[in-house]
Order: C-alpha cells, then sequence, then structure tokens
C-alpha cells in the first residue's frame, strides 16, 4: 500500500517536472520543420534551435516573421513567444526568412547555406513581381537558376521541352511578348549552355551578384506623411532611408544614409528622424498604424547595425568563418580541376576507343571488299580458263579439218580423169578445195592468236589473284592487331589510376596555397569584368531582338519608369550618390516641403 502511494506520488511529481511545451511549426523557402516548443522559451532560444537545424552561422542576417491582421511583423529576441500576437492554434506557424540583405552579397555572404536561402527567397521576390526586374535580365537569370538546379547542360538529356513545368520568368514579362515557351526557353537554354563548369553556389551567386543591382532589391516599402500631409512611400534597405514617390518605387526622391542618422524613435504614429549633424533640426513623419511603427523601427536599428558593423573589423567569429571559407573554396577548386582532369581522361579515352572502333570497321569493310574482289578474280580466271581450253580445242579441230582438206587436195590431183569435163570439173573443184583450205588456215591462225590471248589473260588474272591474297593476308594481320588496342583503351573509363591522385592529394592549405588563390581570385575579378561588359553587350542584343515582339499597350509603370531610366542612363547606385551630394540640411527641407 505504502509502495503503491509512493510510486504514484513519484510518477505526479515526474510529470509535473515536465515542461509544457506547444508545437511550432517553421517554414523555409525550401523545407518544413516541426519543433516542441517549451512555453518558457523566448524568441531568441526557439530561433537559436532553427540555426543550430540549418547548420546556419550567419544568424544576424535572419529573422521568424508570422502574420498578424494582414501585417508583417518578427519575432522579437528578447520576449517569450507565446508573448507576442499570434495565433493560439497549434501548429504555431512561422517562416524563417531573411530580414537584412547585404550591401554586397559576394563580400558579406560566407556559407552556403545562408547563400542558398537568399537565393531562393530573391527568386521568389522576383517571380512574385515584388522586385521589379526588366525582360531581358530576368532571361539571364532564369538561365542562373537553371545552371543552379540542372547542372551543366548536355544536349542529350536537356532536350526541348525540358523546362516546361519550370517558372523562370515573372508572368508579366511573358504577357509583355508575343513569344511562345518554346521561343523563351530556346533563349534561356542559349544563356544556360554558357554557363558550363559553374557550381550550384557559383550559379546562385551570380543570381545575386545580378538580382542586388535591381532597383527593389532588399527594399521595405511603408506608406507615410510628412508634415503637409503629403502621401510618401518610405523605403528602409542596407544603405539608409529613401523617400519614394507612391507612384514610383524605383527612383527615390531623397535619400539619408545610415551615416548620416543619430537615432530614430516613434510615438504612436509619429516617427522622429534625428539626423548626425546637431545643428539640423528632426524631422518627422507618421504611418499609419503603431504595428507598422515597430516593424520601421525594427528595420532601422537592424540595418543601421548591419551597416555600421560592415565599416568595422570583422569579429573573430566572422573572421574563422571567412578563413574556413577560402580554404574551403580552394578546396573546392583543387577538386573541380581534379574531376575535370578525370573527365577530360575519360572522354579522350572514350574518343579513342571510339576512333579504334571506328578503325576496326573500315578495316573490316576494307578486308570484305577485298575478299570479294578476291572472289570475282577468281570467278574470272575459271571463266577464262574455261574459254582457252574451248578455244584451244576448236583450233585443234580447225588444223585436224585442214590437214584432211590438203590430203584429199593431194588425192583429186593424183586422180587422172579421163574426160575433159571431169577434168575442168575437177579443176574448179580443186580451186574451190584450195580456197576452202586457204580459209580454214586462217581461221585456224585466228583462233590460235585468240587462244594465245586468253592464256594472257589467264595470266594476268591469277596476278591479280595473288595481288588480293596478299592484300587480305595484310588486312587480316591488322584487324587481328586492332582489338589488343582497343582493349588497353578502355581501360581509362575505369581510371585506376585517379584514386592514387586522388590519394596523393593533400588539403594542408599553406602559404604558397593560398597566395596562388588570391592571384586566382585577382584573375577572376578581371575576369569577370570583361564579362560584365560582355553581359551587357548580350543584354542589349536580348533586348533589341525581343522588342519588335513587345506589345506597349501591356507595359506597366515600373517598365515605363524602368525604360526612362534607362534613356537616362541612370541605374541605383548613381542615383543614390547623387541624391546625397546635397547636404542633409537641404534634403531634410526638401522632405519637409513635398
Amino acid at each position: 500500500m505504502a509502495g503503491a502511494i509512493a510510486s504514484r506520488m513519484s510518477f505526479s511529481s515526474l510529470k509535473r517536472k515536465q515542461p509544457k511545451t506547444i508545437t511550432v511549426r517553421i517554414t523555409t523557402m525550401e523545407s518544413e520543420m516541426e519543433f516542441n516548443c517549451e512555453v518558457k522559451w523566448k524568441g531568441k532560444d526557439l530561433f537559436d534551435l532553427v540555426c543550430r537545424t540549418l547548420g546556419l552561422r550567419e544568424t544576424w542576417f535572419f529573422g521568424l516573421q508570422y502574420i498578424i491582421k494582414d501585417t508583417v511583423a518578427w519575432l522579437k529576441m528578447d520576449k517569450k513567444v507565446l508573448d507576442h500576437d499570434v495565433p493560439k492554434e497549434e501548429p504555431v506557424t512561422f517562416h524563417f526568412l531573411a530580414k537584412f540583405y547585404p550591401e554586397n552579397a559576394e563580400e558579406e555572404l560566407v556559407q552556403d547555406i545562408t547563400q542558398h536561402l537568399f537565393f531562393l527567397q530573391v527568386k521568389k521576390q522576383i517571380l512574385d513581381e515584388k522586385i521589379y526586374c526588366p525582360p531581358e535580365a530576368s532571361v539571364l537569370l532564369a538561365s542562373y537558376a537553371v545552371q543552379a538546379k540542372f547542372g551543366d547542360y548536355d544536349p542529350s538529356v536537356h532536350k526541348r521541352g525540358f523546362l516546361a513545368k519550370e517558372e523562370l520568368l515573372p508572368k508579366r514579362v511573358i504577357n509583355l511578348y508575343q513569344m511562345t515557351p518554346e521561343m523563351w526557353e530556346e533563349r534561356i537554354t542559349a544563356w544556360y549552355a554558357e554557363h558550363r563548369g559553374r557550381a550550384r553556389d557559383e550559379a546562385e551567386m551570380e543570381y545575386l551578384k545580378i538580382a542586388q543591382d535591381t532597383e527593389m532589391y532588399g527594399v521595405n516599402y511603408f506608406t507615410i506623411r510628412n508634415k503637409k500631409g503629403t502621401e510618401l512611400l518610405l523605403g528602409v534597405d542596407a544603405l539608409g532611408l529613401h523617400i519614394y514617390d507612391p507612384d514610383n518605387r524605383l527612383t527615390p526622391k531623397i535619400s539619408f544614409p545610415w551615416n548620416e542618422i543619430r537615432n530614430i524613435s516613434y510615438s504612436d504614429k509619429e516617427f522622429t528622424i534625428k539626423p548626425l549633424d546637431k545643428t539640423i533640426d528632426v524631422f518627422k513623419f507618421n504611418s499609419s498604424k503603431l504595428r507598422v511603427n515597430k516593424l520601421i523601427l525594427q528595420l532601422c536599428i537592424g540595418n543601421h547595425d548591419l551597416f555600421m558593423r560592415r565599416r568595422k573589423a570583422d569579429s573573430l567569429e566572422v573572421q574563422q568563418m571567412k578563413a574556413q571559407a577560402r580554404e574551403e573554396k580552394a578546396r573546392k577548386q583543387m577538386e573541380r580541376q581534379r574531376l575535370a582532369r578525370e573527365k577530360q581522361l575519360r572522354e579522350e579515352a572514350e574518343r579513342s576507343r571510339d576512333e579504334l572502333e571506328r578503325r576496326l570497321l573500315q578495316l573490316k569493310e576494307e578486308a570484305q571488299l577485298a575478299n570479294d574482289a578476291l572472289m570475282r578474280s577468281e570467278e574470272t580466271a575459271d571463266l577464262l580458263a574455261e574459254k582457252a581450253q574451248i578455244t584451244e580445242e576448236e583450233a585443234k579441230l580447225l588444223a585436224q579439218k585442214a590437214a584432211e582438206a590438203e590430203q584429199e587436195m593431194q588425192r583429186i590431183k593424183a586422180t587422172a580423169i579421163r574426160t575433159e569435163e571431169e577434168k575442168r570439173l575437177m579443176e574448179q573443184k580443186v580451186l574451190e578445195t584450195e580456197m576452202l583450205a586457204l580459209k580454214m588456215a586462217e581461221e585456224s591462225e585466228r583462233r590460235a592468236k585468240e587462244a594465245d590471248q586468253l592464256k594472257q589473260d589467264l595470266q594476268e588474272s591469277r596476278d591479280s589473284e595473288r595481288r588480293a591474297k596478299q592484300k587480305l593476308l595484310e588486312i587480316t594481320t591488322k584487324t587481328s592487331y586492332t582489338p589488343m588496342i582497343t582493349n588497353t583503351a578502355t581501360l581509362p573509363t575505369e581510371l585506376p589510376s585517379f584514386s592514387i591522385i586522388s590519394e596523393g592529394l593533400s588539403f594542408d592549405f599553406k602559404d604558397t596555397d593560398m597566395k596562388r588563390l588570391s592571384m586566382e581570385i585577382e584573375k577572376e575579378k578581371v575576369e569577370y569584368m570583361e564579362k560584365s561588359k560582355h553581359l551587357q553587350e548580350q543584354l542589349n542584343e536580348l533586348k533589341t531582338e525581343i522588342e519588335s515582339l513587345k506589345l506597349k499597350e501591356r507595359e506597366t509603370s515600373l517598365d515605363i519608369l524602368h525604360n526612362e531610366n534607362t534613356d537616362r542612363g541612370s541605374n541605383k547606385q548613381n542615383t543614390i550618390k547623387k541624391l546625397t551630394l546635397q547636404s542633409t540640411k537641404s534634403r531634410v527641407a526638401f522632405f519637409e516641403e513635398l
């Protein structure tokens, strides 16, 4: 009895000690995960668990997003998960997304997983038209997305129609031109074929390098009003705060870099911006909702912190990550070079094998032809021999007849014919016999010459037969040697020697390795500049090529604005640079007078 009570007490205490949890669903750009989240956990506890699960160390770019009353919100790190205004039904869903964007993706994104998540998010934003992308650039981006997914282009594998089920272009771009899916695929594939040799991470980085130059990349837009009540758009991104006309999200009217801003605060719906120059008055604007104000403040603080962090020396953690990334890049480069060598040797071996097989087939055909010629020569020789024998017998028969005619003539001459008539008839008969004998002799001589000619032809036929047999013997000798070459040539397909090379590789990156890598990086920079020029020419060429197929009436306001900016030669970088040339004071005054 006492034991049973003690057992129940122990079970009850164990039950009380177990922490209460809720089910949380985390969605990334390519997967879903579920976790048991303790009710006492703060946002940072859940966020760290997700990052550890993904193997992500560059955590400062990301956050957990949720939607409340049609408004975007982000989980606060220092606040309990359940204290947020999140739906209480399980599983509670959060979206793991990039909250802040880098200024330069190639320099700042270190881990492959970080780069991959950014690639997927930016790609979706472009396809969903949350980021405006011109048509020709959309085709180029699509080609890098295809390279990242399918690897190197292989015409025997990637046949017409292989992109039919892939979403690669914004619907706006597809609707803007009178082009069939096959025509788009043809243009995407033409660029895709030029990306041969790029690994997935390289293709994704090329995608991000192009996308980050688009005007709406990384910008969060909010509707605001200035002191005069003018409706404007506030854009918050990695570089600073930008003020836009509501009808033009591409070109800001005013910009304030983060290094010019000292403090940002809000009270209810009013935002206050304090410039770094204390002699300049603060400027204010109003937003629509308190919840939106909280989001603006979070984005401003996070982007400002990252802006300042980029301009300081890297922390030990980042230095370590970059060093590891450089070593990993060098290792991958060496591995790719080794694989490229192996592939080249394999292809050469296959080409040699194919050439030997082709040569063997050719020799077999030649041998068959020689054999056929030999058989024809033998048949011809037999026919000539038979004809010569017949001619020789005919000549003998004619000679015999001529001899008999001669004997008959002699016998007639020796016969005495008593009467004149018999004598005359006999003379006539003798004359005829002499003429017949003469003809017989001529025919016999002609047949003898023909027999000699046939004997000569027979001799030449036998000589031809002998030469054909000799050639057949030579070809047979070559053919018997060829399979040995073929067997030897097929050995490289197994590549037994490559394992020795592989075992001999060392990945201890010494100073010389790092110097060589640095030289390669510099070389890549030069090549990139040249390629960028070539790329721009290709983009212009594609734009000109499809311009005639454009349906002008379907152009959106952003298409028109982009074309105007292009005609003026303005882009994202030089626009912001021009806007910040004026003094902060004059820009603040301009904002308040809009």
